[in-house]
């Protein structure tokens, strides 16, 4: 399965960056599998709603759509919950 972990601050400022890394990071290591993709949010400090908006990217993007992301940060979770997005993270997205 392809890795992606997030880096540390995902603001609206650096959210471009992180998404074409994070596109070819993730591309290049598929190749032509249709694996799901995993991301890691757990060294996520600093973040906005941009980080929800390149997960819901990834996962368009994604081998059929496949994403799971790992060590979610509650208040990551909250801020999905509030925009009606918790099924970014599946039933069984594991708890920080």
């Amino acid at each position: 399965m392809p890795v992606y972990a997030l880096p540390a601050d995902l603001t609206l400022d650096t959210a471009s960056a992180v998404r074409r890394q994070a596109l070819a990071a993730l591309g290049e290591a598929s190749g032509a599998q249709s694996t799901p993709w995993v991301v890691d949010a757990g060294a996520l400090h600093t973040f906005d709603s941009a980080a929800l908006a390149l997960l819901l990217e990834l996962r368009r993007v994604a081998p059929q759509q496949a994403l799971e992301v790992k060590a979610i940060p509650a208040r990551l979770r909250d801020l999905a919950q509030a925009y009606g997005l918790e099924f970014l993270f599946g039933p069984a997205a594991e708890h920080p």
